[in-house]
């Protein structure tokens, strides 16, 4: 894919600033609409990013994230504006950022949508579960629904950012979903939780899921979790117990793990701590981070 040109990455506070308020008066409402945040990455072709600002503005979302779009300044692309169909608004203050990870800057909880079944990466949930853990969620910090590119899907390093995984159970016979039809039915299913009083979780979601809303601790950034990854990876390196040359799967399992648990804030200071004390006692390089 060619490079795309692309504005510089705004810090978390301007991903964060504009929550212009769509949805309703009461305030859980109103804070569950402005604290998602929907994230292309890499989207290939401006009519899909004009008719993925139209699928939000209809359920009342605003805030839309392009990472690295291929056509530069898609904002104002033509076609993009004639597929908004009016939700011009959005898709011109879509923010536009280099990598996923700017994406997620401030983000404490994130689902990838995925057509395809992974042998490895976060817990996978069905669209409505996905909302009603998404309802608990938005009511405390930014979330972010994260939607790969039109031909590819997202990476499995994207995948494996996040911090569960949803896929649109379509006809296994003709499963191919738009992108922005797939934007359209995760924006409805969210409109449906954040507007009921019943939150839909099926049983079989993960106890963390669940039982998000009991938590005490503030839960854990993207970027925070992010960082506690290399650290640990770090530690795991100066102890061989992971092989760089030949690293298998150990870390997407760690990231499964940890994915499963919900990291609160402290808790992903803990495991920094511990990696900080293994480099130290392994005298390895970045011991002091």
């Amino acid at each position: 894919m060619p490079a795309s040109t692309v504005v510089q990455s705004p810090r978390s506070a301007s991903l964060s600033a504009s929550r212009p308020s769509s949805a309703g008066d009461a305030g859980p409402v109103r804070g569950g609409f402005t604290s998602t945040r929907f994230v292309l990455v890499e989207p290939s072709h401006p009519g899909n990013v004009g008719a993925a600002a139209r699928a939000l503005k209809t359920m009342g979302f605003s805030r839309l994230v392009l990472v690295a779009p291929r056509v530069a300044h898609v904002q104002s692309d033509p076609e993009a504006i004639a597929m908004a169909s009016g939700a011009d608004d959005v898709l011109a203050s879509a923010h536009v950022v280099p990598t996923l990870g700017d994406a997620l800057n401030g983000v404490q909880w994130s689902i990838a949508l995925t057509a395809r079944a992974r042998e490895y990466g976060p817990p996978q949930l069905a669209p409505r579960a996905a909302a009603g853990a998404a309802r608990m969620q938005a009511a405390s910090g930014d979330i972010a629904l994260v939607f790969g590119n039109e031909r590819t899907g997202l990476s499995n390093e994207d995948v494996e950012r996040c911090s569960a995984l949803a896929h649109i159970p379509a006809n296994p016979a003709y499963s191919s979903l738009n992108l922005a039809q797939a934007v359209q039915v995760l924006a409805y299913e969210l409109r449906v939780a954040y507007l009921g009083d019943v939150v839909p979780v099926t049983p079989g979601a993960s106890v963390a899921v669940r039982a998000v809303d009991m938590q005490d601790s503030p839960r854990a950034a993207s970027d925070e979790i992010e960082r506690m990854y290399v650290h640990l990876e770090n530690a795991l390196i100066a102890l061989d117990f992971l092989d760089p040359a030949n690293p298998k799967k150990l870390m997407s399992r760690l990231r499964r793990l940890f994915a499963r648990a919900g990291l609160e804030r402290e808790e992903v200071n803990i495991v920094r701590g511990i990696a900080k004390h293994i480099l130290l006692k392994a005298k390895a390089p970045g011991s002091d981070d």
